[in-house]
């Protein structure tokens, strides 16, 4: 084997300077030249995080802007200040919760119409299929809330807080598979690469509480079908905006952040002693190369210092009273389920959290959905109800937009076997339903409608853009204005499209 000689290697100072973009040699040139008179000029042209990194390394950064977020302040007055997002990955069969179809009982084992289909695409699951038996849902429906609204009965305790919710029904998405159909919820667009909506809204509102993460997710178990979609750490990264802005995923067994406790043999004093010179370092390095993401490496280790004593004190439900528990139900003691995390995701709320998702799987049910939904449906149901309850009472829910829902929907027709006591339902990107709650959202208001399939939508749809639209309206966002550069090019959550449905909101 050939020896490696120093001359192999390139030193990494001089690969970053060959890498270095224009904006950041001329940045750099200016803080040698201690802070020369074009500064505040080309200070406008920067991208926002290479601004506030700039004004950070020169000393004229007062820290109020960086703590606010990219925009220092909303657009205008937002009616919420937070968000629960309750995701259902897998994709929750919007004929067994929310899109009553009663007429389909006329229709098992009939083929679906093509008049129907119209030719849409179809998945590789069922695209070989020589028929396409239609089959209704096997549950029962009843009418609740002020507005007799249609709620299935494997969601009972959903059903009783209906009049808080704004179900849409008119969904639509891009997507007809899960992995580009959840990226494509979590950051409006179907590729990996782009920040996830938690992580526009940390940068360009910031945080209100400097002891935790300004965006936090929460992974919970699921007694559904057992083959889960798998969920990849990028549907709640940054993309190309600064790291610091991700989500931390919090576990719910040993350590809640890995590494974040101590190493034997180190106390709290030498751990801040360290922290303090490697800051010093860093910012040395900051000054010498201008990369923003040297100060976000600055940011992560004090919070992560900070999280030390915030996180336990988060993290201890057993202060919680008995009655608490009683509300979210009997898994609500057992670490790590959706009704445990909801009562952590109402501890964040109270903590003024920006951004909080849940995720829930095992809604991929492609056959065996009569055995396998209910458990799915009883796993959240009560938990859900809880969340909005416990938020309401104590004066949470009018500022926590709460938002439910999955990446699509399900077919009308059955794939596979089809009997009147099993069946399954293919991906569907047609039309699904979600829910929002709290928040400035009108509750017990139903939007738009599907056909007697629901196959296609009839009236008012709603496209995944459309609704991160309105959820950062919601938040005081203008969803056009929240923009980054990168690559030559403005970046947005929803990317060149995207209208907000005024009619949701109060």
């Amino acid at each position: 084997m050939k020896p490696f000689r120093k001359a192999d290697f390139v030193d990494p100072r001089t690969e970053y300077m060959l890498l270095q973009t224009r904006r950041q040699f001329f940045s750099r040139c200016c803080q040698t030249v201690g802070g020369c008179v074009g500064l505040a000029g080309l200070h406008t042209l920067l991208p926002p995080a290479v601004a506030q990194a700039v004004a950070a390394a020169t000393g004229s950064d007062t820290g109020g802007a960086a703590s606010l977020g990219l925009l220092g302040a909303p657009h205008f007055a937002p009616k919420a200040k937070r968000i629960i997002y309750l995701f259902m990955s897998g994709a929750p069969s919007q004929f067994e919760t929310f899109d009553y179809k009663p007429g389909l009982k006329d229709y098992f084992d009939v083929d679906l119409p093509e008049s129907i289909q119209k030719g849409q695409r179809l998945t590789t699951m069922t695209s070989g299929q020589d028929r396409f038996p239609m089959v209704g849902s096997k549950y029962a429906f009843s009418q609740h809330g002020g507005n007799g609204t249609w709620i299935s009965e494997l969601l009972p305790h959903t059903a009783s807080v209906v009049d808080d919710l704004c179900i849409v029904r008119s969904m639509h998405t891009d997507a007809i598979n899960h992995d580009p159909a959840i990226t494509f919820m979590q950051t409006g667009h179907e590729q990996p690469g782009r920040p996830s909506m938690g992580a526009w809204l940390s940068y360009g509102l910031g945080t209100e509480n400097s002891d935790l993460p300004a965006f936090i997710v929460l992974h919970s178990t699921w007694t559904g079908r057992p083959e889960a979609q798998a969920l990849f750490n990028r549907l709640w990264g940054t993309g190309f905006l600064p790291s610091e802005y991700q989500g931390v995923s919090l576990r719910s067994s040993g350590d809640p952040v890995l590494f974040l406790n101590n190493p034997p043999g180190v106390s709290d004093a030498r751990r801040r002693q360290m922290l303090d010179r490697l800051a010093e370092l860093n910012h040395m390095q900051s000054q010498a190369i201008g990369d923003p993401e040297t100060n976000a490496r600055i940011e992560q280790y004090e919070m992560a210092y900070r999280m030390q004593a915030s996180v336990p004190e988060l993290m201890a439900l057993e202060g919680e009273p008995d009655s608490t528990f009683e509300l979210y139900g009997p898994d609500a003691r057992k670490p790590g389920t959706f009704a445990a995390n909801c009562i952590l995701a109402r501890r964040l709320a109270e903590r003024d959290v920006r951004f909080i998702q849940i995720y829930h799987r095992g809604w991929d049910q492609h056959a065996n959905l009569p055995k396998d939904l209910p458990n799915n449906c009883h796993d959240i149901d009560q938990p859900c109800a809880a969340l909005l309850t416990d938020l309401k009472q104590r004066g949470l829910l009018d500022d926590t937009l709460v938002i439910w829902g999955g990446e699509f929907g399900r077919t009308v027709y059955c794939q596979g076997p089809l009997t009147k006591e099993n069946y399954g339902r293919d991906h569907h990107p047609r039309c699904f339903t979600m829910w929002m709650a709290g928040g400035g959202v009108r509750g017990g208001y139903v939007h738009g409608a599907t056909d007697e399939f629901s196959y296609n939508i009839v009236k008012d749809p709603v496209h995944v853009h459309d609704l991160n639209a309105t959820v950062l309206a919601l938040m005081g966002v203008d969803h056009e204005k929240l923009v980054y550069r990168h690559q030559g090019r403005d970046y947005r959550l929803t990317d060149v499209h995207g209208r907000v449905i005024n009619e949701l909101m109060t």
